[in-house]
């Protein structure tokens, strides 16, 4: 596992390298720490607020600690339409949490997204950003028993 000064420094002094070194800290944690915020903040010369603003602008970008799995349900016009608020149901319903948390195990985080792009195949869900197609609230068991 790597550290956030070698990641962080992988950035140093590239055009957007902040956010850059913020999807690397998240794909290798999973999030990112607070840590790491402030070492940002001190490599890219920016105040710790500045750095934070910017890892909670961005809905991908997390600062809190996540699952392993993350599950993000589309919520935008067509997904909604097409039964999204059943599939949520369905998914806080087996995993035992809301939307916005992690479940005790720390396996599953449950989020919301705006559109993922696939609207000729909703409701959308992703797991891991891949995503699974015309989701069903009776298919969620299948679809999360399927995370090893």
């Amino acid at each position: 596992m790597a550290n956030y000064v070698d990641i962080i420094e992988l950035y140093r002094g590239k055009k957007g390298g902040i956010i850059e070194a913020f999807h690397a800290l998240q794909n290798e944690f999973n999030y990112i720490p607070e840590e790491a915020l402030g070492l940002a903040a001190k490599t890219f010369g920016i105040s710790e607020a500045e750095a934070y603003g910017v890892a909670t602008f961005y809905s991908y970008l997390s600062v809190k600690p996540r699952g392993k799995y993350i599950i993000r349900m589309c919520e935008s016009a067509p997904c909604h339409i097409a039964g999204a608020d059943r599939v949520v149901k369905a998914i806080e319903d087996y995993l035992g949490i809301n939307v916005g948390e992690t479940t005790a195990d720390g396996k599953f985080t449950f989020e919301l997204c705006e559109c993922i792009g696939q609207c000729q195949a909703t409701p959308v869900v992703t797991i891991n950003s891949e995503p699974v197609f015309n989701v069903s609230p009776e298919q969620i068991p299948e679809i999360l028993s399927a995370c090893k």
